[in-house]
């Protein structure tokens, strides 16, 4: 097994390739957490997994609350199911906690402030109430507490990871905030052995072939809590010692495809941005060529037989989509014929007419 074995095996366990899932609640539950900082895109995602899914049916499950949006795993947001997010948020919540604790402390913001902050959250939001952020730091105010600007950032989502709020429904274009414990009434909590074994359960099953570092960097965890959590669920998976490194990953099944299969994946895609140690899988060489660094600016990628190929971004103007695409190198016939389909699909998810614009 090579690096583009892996890939193949990535894009079926991740579901961009083969049979998608019925339901969106099915793909988020099978992927366990789902990074969502960019919204719009994060819905994409969704649906590249889910049968038969668009942008406004993704957007239908997010506003009746079938998935939230929450800071969990690592500081940035991510798509979890009301079922999951009291035991993810447990588990991973401390280790973010202690990453913001140096910038919550810039702004003279300490534990007593955001315990007084949850407090008038909770209040404000009791009932099936839901607010927008401009809407809490009102809120905030009139309980005497400062929250506008950065503090304000920091104050919700420190309400985020104690419990309290997550994402609730939005108010026309404005996003808003309502109580956990409404939004999420079927919540369950773990313990921290069965919470560690069924996160790693989930991430292998789902992102493998991976390494134990990147399930470090995917969850938050630390090394000593990803190698319990490995240890507990490793006689259900697959260990291979591949160029100097061990990847654990369920048994893989799904059809095979071409090295002209074109995928069209958001920036922050699973399949992207969920690896660390084995990162060079996919990006390969080309991302570090092509911007020293590795860091591209805010283009998507475009995979050909799971690996990076080049990049897209879109946009919408006169009732239609417009995705460029500038690959690393120059198309043959079939993963041309592969793009299109590809940009089609995508136009189809925005239910808008999509045209394809290609910088050679």
């Amino acid at each position: 097994m090579d690096a583009r074995r892996i890939a193949r095996i990535r894009m079926r366990t991740q579901r961009l390739w083969g049979r998608g899932f019925d339901t969106i609640e099915d793909t988020v539950r099978f992927l366990g957490a789902i990074q969502a900082q960019e919204f719009q895109y994060a819905k994409w995602s969704i649906a590249q997994r889910t049968r038969g899914v668009l942008d406004a049916d993704v957007q239908r499950a997010f506003e009746q609350g079938s998935i939230l949006r929450t800071h969990v795993l690592r500081p940035t947001w991510h798509f979890v199911l009301p079922e999951d997010i009291r035991w993810m948020l447990e588990l991973t919540a401390p280790r973010v906690r202690a990453r913001m604790a140096p910038y919550d402390a810039q702004l003279d913001l300490d534990q007593r402030t955001f315990a007084r902050a949850n407090r008038i959250i909770g209040r404000a939001l009791e009932g099936g109430t839901h607010l927008t952020r401009p809407e809490l730091s009102k809120a905030l105010a009139r309980g005497g507490i400062d929250a506008t600007g950065q503090r304000l950032g920091h104050v919700v989502m420190q309400a985020e990871l104690d419990a309290v709020i997550c994402s609730g429904a939005p108010k026309g274009k404005q996003r808003t905030y309502a109580l956990l414990e409404e939004r999420a009434k079927r919540a369950r909590s773990l313990d921290r052995a069965q919470a560690l074994a069924e996160l790693a359960r989930r991430y292998f099953t789902s992102h493998g072939p991976a390494t134990a570092k990147d399930f470090v960097w995917w969850s938050g965890l630390t090394m000593a809590d990803a190698r319990a959590g490995l240890d507990a669920v490793s006689a259900d998976l697959e260990e291979r010692i591949i160029d100097g490194r061990t990847y654990w990953f369920a048994p893989s099944s799904g059809p095979r495809r071409s090295a002209a299969a074109v995928d069209l994946v958001q920036c922050y895609d699973e399949v992207v941005i969920s690896y660390t140690e084995s990162r060079d899988v996919a990006t390969g060489t080309e991302l570090e060529r092509t911007f020293p660094g590795g860091q591209a600016p805010f283009m998507h990628a475009m995979l050909i037989d799971g690996r990076l190929a080049g990049l897209w971004r879109h946009t919408i103007a006169k009732g239609e989509v417009l995705v460029q695409v500038s690959p690393f190198g120059t198309l043959n016939a079939e993963a041309s014929k592969a793009l299109g389909q590809s940009v089609e699909r995508y136009g189809k998810f925005l239910n808008l007419p999509a045209e394809l614009s290609l910088d050679r």
